[in-house]
């Protein structure tokens, strides 16, 4: 764990590197899932005067089970439905590099200056889906990054259907 907040700064900067690097680190799994929970933690404390202190448990574990939903529908549409000839992955490689591409998601805990919330909740879901899109390339070994895009595209979608029913299940 001592190279957690390294990485995490590396995955912020977009490194292709890192991405590549925890893809083949399988001891890096934990690491991610802190990465997203730190995420979901600095996400719930920058809009703490909407959740409450309740929606940092609530937003945590909702990121956490949101994150391996992700990377079993990347791992579908990225190898399955969209693949290039050279792509080889599994979920592991895709919870890892997904967990790291979160990152940026720390800068959240900034919203609770009075005024920036709106911005930096803008600001902090384009720089994650940025990082997104390079774990995604990287983790499916794709030389495009249009690939990448459309495999997050495609994932976003479906997410939000499954998210769609299963909140119309709940109520």
């Amino acid at each position: 764990m001592s190279n957690l907040f390294p990485r995490m700064l590396r995955a912020a900067k977009l490194e292709a590197a890192l991405y590549e690097e925890v893809e083949a680190d399988k001891s890096a799994t934990g690491q991610a899932l802190v990465v997203v929970a730190l995420s979901a933690i600095a996400a719930a404390i920058g809009s703490i005067s909407a959740v409450g202190t309740t929606g940092i448990l609530i937003g945590s574990i909702v990121a956490v089970g949101s994150w391996f939903v992700w990377a079993l529908l990347t791992y579908v549409i990225g190898t399955k439905i969209l693949p290039s000839p050279q792509t080889q992955s599994d979920v592991g490689e895709l919870l890892r590099t997904i967990g790291f591409s979160s990152a940026p998601g720390a800068i959240r805990v900034l919203g609770v200056i009075p005024g920036v919330q709106s911005i930096v909740f803008f600001v902090a879901g384009i720089w994650m889906l940025a990082s997104m899109v390079i774990a995604v390339r990287q983790a499916l070994d794709y030389t495009s990054t249009l690939r990448a895009v459309a495999v997050c595209a495609v994932g976003w979608v479906v997410q939000l259907v499954l998210l769609v029913a299963v909140s119309k299940l709940l109520s």
